[in-house]
Formats: structure tokens, sequence, C-alpha cells
């Protein structure tokens, strides 16, 4: 449903706040995004949005109808943004790969965003076109209708379950971050032969285990959806 619909052009404000600006949805996303940016989406309220507007929090719904509303709005904004320059290259599994690395590194760049944007459907336009141009590359490189629907839920799950992961990560204070690495080569790397044998024979590689497994993993998918497809147009 767009903007408009949801609320009543007769309720949005046309007179400037008390700083001078003239309230938009656009205007109120664009605070929305720093604030929980800043502070975390545990700690955002309107009353918070509303001083940073310079406005009386009631202003915020003469364009969303609630809270959720606006949280909703503002994650079908990064799917946007993410999806603004994306140009298929006419091999449906690159673009596939696309598609998803675009829509982890969308959370990745607003982890205190990610809490809510990777757990909820928004409904809204730029993720129907999303999910639309996912699943269109699936059928198009010959998939059935109920299996082109199932791998894009796996693919699109499998991206945004690593951004929630790694975007947790990045919530941490950068000590917890450091001694988490740190520990994969201090303690696990450290442990005796005879008891953790598997450990101890790829202790030099332990430090792979700090970074992100998002793209090896999408690269396992990919593969596999691939052979599957060559498999059916044989």
């Amino acid at each position: 449903m767009a903007e408009s619909e949801r609320v009543p052009v007769e309720r949005k404000r046309r007179r400037p706040t008390s700083s001078g600006v003239v309230l938009s949805a656009d205007l109120i996303i664009d605070a929305a995004c720093e604030l929980i940016d800043a502070q975390g989406a545990q700690a955002f309220t309107v009353r918070k949005l509303g001083a940073a507007l310079g406005a009386d929090p009631s202003a915020v719904y003469r364009y969303f109808r609630n809270t959720e509303d606006l949280l909703l709005a503002l994650a079908d904004r990064l799917i946007g943004e993410s999806m603004a320059d994306f140009v298929p290259g006419g091999d449906w599994a690159a673009d596939l790969r696309d598609l998803a690395l675009r829509a982890y590194r969308s959370a990745l760049r607003h982890p205190q965003i990610a809490v809510f944007s990777t757990v909820r459907v928004t409904g809204r336009p730029h993720e129907q076109r999303a999910v639309d141009t996912g699943i269109g590359l699936l059928l198009q490189a010959g998939f059935d209708d109920a299996t082109a629907v199932r791998h894009y839920h796996t693919l699109v799950d499998t991206a945004l379950g690593h951004a929630a992961v790694d975007a947790g990560v990045l919530r941490l204070a950068p000590a917890q971050r450091a001694a988490d690495e740190q520990a994969w080569q201090d303690g696990y790397g450290n442990l005796p032969a005879d008891e953790y044998p598997s450990l101890h024979r790829v202790r030099e590689q332990l430090l792979l285990m700090g970074g992100s497994a998002v793209e090896p993993t999408l690269d396992l998918l990919i593969a596999a959806i691939r052979q599957e497809a060559e498999e059916r147009s044989r």
C-alpha cells in the first residue's frame, strides 16, 4: 500500500516545525535512521524522534499510523537503497548472488536497524520489487513456480540470517569483538592435541572463524541451485 494511501493527505503537516523544517515522510525516516544508528532500536521512541525533528511527537502520526508503520517504512527504504543500481548481468546465478549480498550488506551498514529489518516483512514497494526480481531470476533458470519460491526463500533467509549474526557482532563493544577474535587463536588454537586432535590440526586456520561466512555459504547454496537447474534442463 502506498504511503499516501496509508495516511490521509489532509493529515500531513505543511507548516514548518519550531526548528523551521517542513516535515515529510522521507525527512522523518532519515531522522529515525540516524537515531537508531546512534542509540539502537531498543532505545528508539517517537518522543526522541520528535525532539530530533524539532516537532511535537504527534506530528509523526500525520505520516505514519504508528511506530511499527514507521519502522517498516524505514526497513523498506533500506531495501530500496540496496537495489537502487542493480542491473541484471545475464547470468541468473551471479545475479542471485548479487541480490543476496546486497541484502546482507544493507543490513551491515545499519547494524542497529538490522535488529528488526532482517526479521520483518515490510509489504511495501521496494521489498515487493526485490522479491519479484529474485523469484523472476529463478523462473528464468527454468524452475517451476513452487521451486522458484522455495529457492528464493532459502537464499534470502540465508543472507539475512548471516546479516543478523554479523550485525550482532558489530553491535558488540570493540573490546568484546577483539576478545572473541583472539579466543580462536589463544584459546582454541592452543588446546592439547591429544584431547582435541582436529582443532590442533587446523589451529593455523582458526582465525577464519572470526570472519563472516556469508560469501562461502552463498557460493555453496547457489552452486547447488545451479546444479539442480542444469539437471532439470537435461
